[in-house]
């Protein structure tokens, strides 16, 4: 057995699962707009191990979404992964949060696009294929009409994530997809930290610090 507790508060959903060898046992989650993580994290992680009749020492190792997104929520998310990867002396996992997201997406052809909004026309993106094989690395910008219209050329692109809503009102694209009301969930963390448990992939309790993505240059339309 492997059972790893997964943590996701990257975004305004608070989100907990519980699992064994990949595979989700228990899901809890919560999308609050108000952020609601610092008073329901704690409780959440109570309640998923009460559900799978576990406690804290059946747990072999912790997973948190690494990032981006908002920094008050993953700086809540890693400081309770760490604290509990401490207490429990068990392994730290970081599992990025737009590679979960974009595993809520099955396509067998196309390309994947999960989004975070970064406030205005901003947005985090990173661009997975059909088999979530990264095409392009994780970066913060400003769209326009012609945001992605290279992969938009050549097939089906599915956008998902918070940053849907203002990419539809710029991207009008025959091959858009737009995967409305999705937000990154722990429920896709599962299978992604045990590839890493196994491969004993594991993050320095002490040093880790979330993906901020803080710093970026805003490039100007080519328009």
């Amino acid at each position: 057995m492997a059972i790893i507790l997964n943590i996701e508060t990257s975004t305004t959903n608070c989100s907990v699962s519980l699992s064994n060898e990949g595979e989700t046992l228990v899901l809890k989650e919560d999308n609050n707009a108000n952020y609601s993580h610092a008073e329901s994290l704690h409780l959440f992680i109570d309640e998923v191990l009460k559900s799978a009749n576990l406690s804290s020492k059946d747990i072999n190792a912790i997973a948190v979404s690494k990032g981006p997104g908002s920094y008050t929520g993953l700086r809540i998310g890693v400081s309770a992964a760490k604290g509990l990867s401490f207490a429990l002396d068990i392994p730290l996992i970081s599992v990025s949060t737009l590679k979960a997201l974009a595993h809520q997406v099955t396509s067998n052809n196309g390309i994947i696009i999960p989004m975070l909004d970064a406030r205005r026309l901003e947005v985090y993106s990173a661009i997975y294929d059909s088999s979530y094989k990264e095409m392009r690395r994780v970066e913060a910008q400003i769209l326009n009409e012609e945001s992605f219209l290279e992969y938009l050329n050549k097939g089906k692109v599915y956008f998902v994530g918070n940053g849907v809503e203002k990419t539809k009102h710029l991207i009008s694209h025959p091959n858009a997809v737009f995967v409305e009301g999705e937000l990154p969930s722990s429920n896709e963390m599962s299978p992604l930290a045990y590839e890493k448990y196994k491969k004993s992939d594991i993050e320095d309790v002490a040093y880790f610090e979330p993906f901020y993505l803080k710093d970026f240059i805003a490039l100007k339309s080519k328009k």
